[in-house]
């Protein structure tokens, strides 16, 4: 008897260890589920990564050289995904530097985008991500956009 509820408690321990997640795993999933969303022309999805404050803007060079900030809302962003073809948009990222302070975190994801199989350009994502309600959604994220990527 003592042996069957020695391996029960185990078993639930095993168990539970499985499927524990790291708050670190949750913020990685949630921007997996953003590319995830982008990439099937999922803007309804795609927008329940994001805070309702969310902020995106994406660092830029102008035609002359001089660095410019482009400032997008997140519902603009979701319709131009929505309006794609699943496929279409595909960023491909490397999930890089993840550091998380109780409920803030902040993730570092070098990428190349493709658009209709075609190379566009490349960069980085700066994500700063909010636990709200015990779900990490994204509040700010900044990019850079280039076509030299060596």
């Amino acid at each position: 008897m003592i042996y069957k509820m020695l391996f029960t408690v185990l078993l639930t321990i095993y168990g539970l260890t499985i499927n524990a997640q790291t708050a670190e795993d949750s913020v990685k999933q949630t921007i997996k589920t953003m590319f995830a969303a982008m990439k099937s022309a999922n803007a309804k999805q795609l927008l329940t990564t994001f805070a309702d404050s969310a902020i995106l803007q994406t660092i830029a060079r102008d035609k002359q050289g001089n660095v410019k900030i482009i400032n997008e809302a997140v519902a603009e962003f979701a319709d131009f995904v929505g309006k794609q073809t699943p496929g279409m948009a595909d960023e491909r990222i490397t999930m890089g530097t993840v550091l998380v302070d109780g409920d803030l975190a902040s993730v570092w994801t070098p990428y190349q985008f493709y658009f209709d199989g075609k190379f566009r350009h490349c960069g980085a994502n700066s994500f700063q991500l909010v636990r709200i309600n015990k779900e990490w959604k994204i509040q700010y994220l900044v990019d850079t956009r280039r076509r030299d990527c060596n």
